[in-house]
């Protein structure tokens, strides 16, 4: 039996792993401590996932396991500490904790010499007293840019400080001076002893004070940044499995934003596997199973000859969406064009300046950057969604 550890429903885990376990033969039992909000159809335990000691007795409880992984950002270091208890393939737990907690994550690579940014912890309660502006303040152990917030000032750190609390009292925060630079992802596939890269992107930012990806578009680090790149996830110890790693280049030089130890996600895993035309969730798979990098015939993302681009659609406002277009695949002008939704019609929802406004998400692979751009442009034209306030 493969476990997978999750809280609530994604179409990583419901679009990817799932079929690709099902492809691999190996029957998987989705831990989760939200099992009435899983499809029915989806084999789960009820399991208060966040703690190691229980995901070991509810694996010991049922079938011999043959892998134990997440794909959750909450859940990572626990579940690393339980496969290694239990003797299976993982990540390392202290490397998964220092992913997740930015402020380790900072202190890490400033240890190996590599960065230094400046940065500031704030525990519950604590007042700020940063002096170095611009800055980002940001719950330490954040997701998908929830309360993450630009701030030119003193007083406007302030602010954003007790709006936070107001929303996360008990939540440890991290104020860190702002990375200029152009921000650009890097995506990678390890085993016990080696990092392979899977690729990357270059990405588009909607206005301050918020940090919401509206646009993603193919761009593989160079060797000599992947290099330093690396360089920096050693200093993390990071290696087993997928990481999707945030970072800006500023005068040539990569600074990390974070390092989400799981795939892309926001459908781009999906979207990267048919650019790249590998089952990467088999992959993925794989090798919590045992196997290795090397068995998996990665390809080289600087030498595919497509490209892609990717968009979100975005919600202006707050209110329930009554009406959007459906899963859409197309062709134009020899390009594969995709809308998937990530809002379901009759879905209400505040506006929050994040990544949880996205709508849908639209996507266009060929082998002509123009003729991508453009197709998708065309095709994003003729589909409407529309929010009754």
């Amino acid at each position: 039996m493969l476990y997978l550890t999750a809280l609530n429903p994604t179409d990583s885990v419901l679009d990817g792993l799932l079929p690709a376990a099902d492809t691999l033969g190996v029957p998987v039992t989705v831990l989760t401590d939200r099992p009435d909000d899983w499809p029915t159809a989806v084999p789960t335990r009820g399991c208060p996932v966040r703690d190691p000691q229980a995901v070991i007795d509810v694996v010991r409880d049922g079938p011999a396991a043959v892998g134990l992984f997440s794909n959750s950002d909450h859940l990572q270091a626990a579940t690393a500490l339980a496969a290694r208890r239990l003797g299976l393939p993982g990540k390392d737990p202290e490397s998964a904790r220092r992913c997740k907690d930015k402020a380790a994550t900072r202190q890490a690579v400033a240890d190996a010499g590599l960065d230094v940014v400046h940065a500031q912890r704030l525990t519950p309660g604590q007042p700020p007293t940063f002096d170095v502006f611009p800055a980002v303040v940001k719950p330490r152990d954040g997701v998908a840019s929830e309360d993450a917030y630009l701030v030119t000032d003193a007083d406007e750190l302030a602010r954003r400080v007790t709006e936070i609390r107001g929303r996360r009292p008990d939540a440890a925060l991290v104020v860190e001076e702002y990375l200029p630079g152009e921000v650009r992802t890097h995506d990678t596939l390890g085993d016990a002893g080696t990092l392979a890269v899977l690729g990357g992107w270059r990405t588009t930012l909607g206005p301050p004070p918020t940090f919401t990806e509206l646009c993603l578009e193919w761009a593989p680090a160079t060797p000599a940044t992947a290099e330093r790149l690396r360089a920096q996830l050693d200093a993390l110890g990071v290696r087993f499995g997928p990481c999707h790693t945030e970072f800006v280049v500023h005068r040539e030089r990569p600074r990390l934003i974070e390092v989400n130890d799981r795939l892309i996600g926001d459908r781009m895993d999906l979207i990267l596997a048919e650019l790249l035309d590998v089952p990467l969730f088999e992959y993925v798979i794989r090798l919590h199973l045992g196997e290795s990098v090397a068995d998996l015939g990665l390809p080289d993302p600087t030498t595919i000859n497509q490209t892609a681009r990717v968009e979100y659609v975005c919600a202006e406002r707050g209110g329930t969406l009554v009406a959007a277009p459906g899963p859409i695949d197309a062709v134009r002008d020899g390009v594969r064009l995709g809308c998937r939704p990530l809002r379901s019609i009759g879905t209400a929802a505040e506006h929050t300046g994040t990544n949880r406004d996205y709508l849908a998400v639209l996507h266009a692979i060929g082998s002509d950057p123009a003729v991508v751009r453009r197709a998708l442009v065309e095709f994003r034209a003729g589909l409407d969604w529309v929010i009754d306030t």
